[in-house]
């Protein structure tokens, strides 16, 4: 190993390396490339740096000037990017390499300066490194390593063009490094496209549970979810805890939650800004924060040095994803805690993620209020404050107290402030109890009126609110909500009715000018829809005798059909006489059906006329017998006396004119086709001759002045 990074670990107090990190310092690996699978919190980060020194440094123990980097790590997330630059720093400072990042969500500009300046190491995640690359702010021509951290989970985030994009802009005599968890067949297929002769590495570890990571399958009630996630917080009292869930609206409703109860929580989810994310992960550190809540995008590579509990909120989607969460803890020889929140209706589902990842896990119920309180009893106790002395200015006031107070008061007193430190535990519901309680009694109360009802648009929904922030109630103090046509009834617990009555003042306004009085009993109201009243009585239901029977369809064939009615007789018919019954066809096709073919005269396409009617005007023929009607007379001008000739034709050195009739009758003229007088102008056309002028109104489009 070289002499400066054997430094840099002993510094760093390395006494002994990892599996995975003896694997790949093997000097018959220098100059391979790697496919490299090992358990979550193997060490994989330093793995890798130690794998590439011999490659970047060669016989030299330190960098020289930095100019065009000569590693690229390309991790999957921002923080997995400046978690890997943080390890680097350290592993490679003793050598002077200059470690800089290319994330999203940071600075471009600042990027680029940086990488102008030169560096050795640049750690970057996909879609960023693409963006430098496209735009010729990096130049990897001198690359001699790449390495792929978290590999299978940049492909389901569906970085897969990026990849190929990244290795294919790199030189083709590099080393390519593939680090993960896990090996699926698309890494397979990556590794064996971009890689030459990889030499393949699995740790012992990874076909076995990890030793470090207790796992718990807790069953809870559908409704205690969130109750049993508080009191697995407080029966651990763990430094660090990360709470997963699976959506965004989940990690900001339990932050709220959280927070109101008392917990230090932080949030980190995909929503938030790079600033915002990283100043989350830095208050976990430095102990500002204890609880993080937090989707999948922090289930890779985060490693905080304290964290001993992770606690699934919602039940991950894979058993890859299960594995990946509860590595956050238990890592480089750290216990920890993966407990599994399981509702009734989950438990086939936890059981089967289970069995796919390989992992046992003690099923039990969630921790109880006393189980809580125990614990906290037995951390009181083994505290280090009953084996400390008091401060030497603190003296006095010691003395004082036991003067003033008995051995009872002090430790009622002492325990009174250590519980008041923490959330209390909620009480669970045993999970196999159906969800079939009735709402308990509401118990003595006093009834309000509020001149406020259904014809102003008042709702229960609208008077809560409104009556908790004006009265200084909370939602337990309010029961039944009675609203009427115009005016509403509202029940309040007796012992905060005085309460009630002095938030509202003098005027007992609330809102929207509605005036709440008090009532001296319990209002009656009526049974039924309050705007409507009570539903009168009507008696017994008539008796409207038996059904008559349904006639049966025509397309039934069981079913009788019903005789018809006889067809009424004609007018002239004689009495008695039956109507005969009419044939179907009593009609010849045509005049000459009924004789022989032989006798048929021949057919022919003319028809004879069929005799006029009496009175009826004989339309006149073409043969001269009537007049026919005069043309009109086409008249053709052109600057000269006016020539006859048939419509449509073209005089010399003319233009033929529409026709019109002129006002004083007779024959018709013709005027040129452009003559706008009498030429109606659609609004749409505004614009064109004959209407106004371009550019002044209608859907024209004005043309530019030359």
């Amino acid at each position: 190993m070289i002499q400066t990074i054997a430094d840099a670990l002993e510094a760093q107090g390395y006494e002994t390396l990892t599996a995975v990190q003896q694997a790949v310092t093997d000097e018959a690996l220098n100059d391979k490339d790697l496919l490299v699978s090992a358990q979550t919190g193997s060490g994989k980060t330093v793995a890798f740096g130690l794998a590439i020194a011999p490659t970047l440094l060669q016989d030299e123990s330190r960098f020289g000037p930095a100019s065009s980097p000569l590693a690229l790590v390309i991790a999957p997330t921002r923080e997995l990017a400046m978690q890997v630059a943080r390890e680097l720093s350290w592993l490679y400072a003793k050598a002077g390499a200059i470690v800089t990042t290319c994330v999203g969500g940071m600075d471009q500009r600042t990027e680029r300066r940086a990488l102008d300046r030169g560096a050795h190491v640049v750690v970057a995640t996909p879609g960023r490194l693409c963006d430098h690359i496209k735009r010729g702010n990096i130049d990897l021509s001198a690359l001699r390593a790449v390495i792929l951290d978290e590999a299978d989970e940049m492909l389901d985030m569906g970085f897969r063009e990026e990849l190929e994009f990244i290795l294919s802009e790199a030189p083709e005599d590099r080393r390519t490094l593939l680090f993960s968890a896990t090996v699926p067949a698309a890494i397979a297929k990556l590794a064996k496209s971009y890689q030459k002769d990889a030499q393949r590495i699995a740790t012992v570890g990874e076909t076995k549970q990890h030793a470090d990571i207790e796992y718990r399958a807790m069953q809870v009630h559908p409704r205690d979810t969130e109750n049993a996630i508080i009191n697995v917080l407080r029966f651990y009292e763990a430094k660090n805890a990360i709470v997963f869930c699976n959506t965004r609206a989940a990690v900001a409703r339990l932050t709220t939650k959280f927070t109101n109860r008392g917990f230090s929580v932080v949030a980190l989810s995909g929503e938030l800004s790079q600033s915002e994310r990283t100043n989350a992960l830095q208050a976990l550190r430095d102990g500002r924060a204890r609880v993080c809540i937090a989707t999948d995008v922090a289930a890779r590579g985060i490693d905080l040095p304290n964290l001993e509990l992770v606690i699934h909120a919602d039940l991950p989607s894979n058993a890859d994803t299960l594995l990946h969460r509860s590595g956050r803890t238990g890592r480089a020889g750290r216990k920890g805690v993966s407990a599994l929140i399981v509702p009734a209706k989950m438990k086939t589902k936890a059981s089967r993620l289970l069995g796919w990842a390989k992992l046992t896990a003690t099923w039990g119920p969630a921790p109880s209020a006393e189980e809580v309180n125990a614990a906290d009893e037995e951390r009181l106790l083994s505290d280090e404050a009953w084996s400390t002395s008091a401060p030497e200015d603190a003296a006095g006031f010691v003395a004082s107290l036991i003067e003033k107070f008995s051995a009872e008061q002090l430790a009622t007193a002492f325990v009174n402030l250590y519980r008041a430190r923490a959330s209390a535990p909620e009480d669970l519901t045993d999970p196999g109890t159906k969800d079939d309680r009735s709402r308990p009694s509401f118990g003595p109360s006093v009834w309000f009126s509020v001149s406020t009802g259904r014809t102003d648009g008042a709702e229960p929904r609208t008077l809560l609110p409104m009556l908790c922030n004006k009265g200084d109630l909370t939602k337990d103090d309010v029961g039944a909500i009675r609203v009427q046509q115009d005016h509403s009834f509202v029940e309040i617990l007796a012992s905060s009715a005085d309460k009630f009555m002095n938030a509202l003042g003098p005027d007992r306004v609330v809102e929207a000018g509605a005036i709440v009085t008090k009532l001296d009993k319990a209002p009656d109201l009526p049974r039924g829809r309050p705007d409507r009243g009570p539903r009168p009585d009507r008696g017994p239901r008539p008796d409207r005798g038996p059904k008559p029977p349904h006639r049966k369809s025509s397309y039934d064939p069981d079913a009788a059909a019903a005789p018809r009615k006889p067809r009424p007789a004609p007018a002239n018919a004689p009495a008695g006489e039956a109507r005969a019954e009419k044939p179907k066809f009593d009609k010849p096709k045509h005049k000459h059906a009924d004789k022989p073919k032989g006798e048929r005269p021949p057919k022919s396409h003319k028809t004879e006329r069929s005799p006029m009617k009496p009175g009826a005007t004989p339309r006149p023929k073409a043969n001269g017998d009537a007049p026919a009607k005069p043309k009109a007379k086409a008249v053709w001008k052109k600057d000269g006396p006016k020539a006859d000739g048939p419509r449509g034709a073209k005089p010399k050195g003319g233009k033929p004119f529409k026709a019109r009739e002129e006002s004083s009758g007779g024959a018709k003229t013709y005027k040129r086709a452009t003559d706008p007088s009498k030429r109606f102008t659609p609004p749409n056309k505004i614009g064109k001759q004959g209407g106004k002028p371009k550019g002044k109104g209608g859907a024209t489009t004005p043309r530019r002045g030359k």
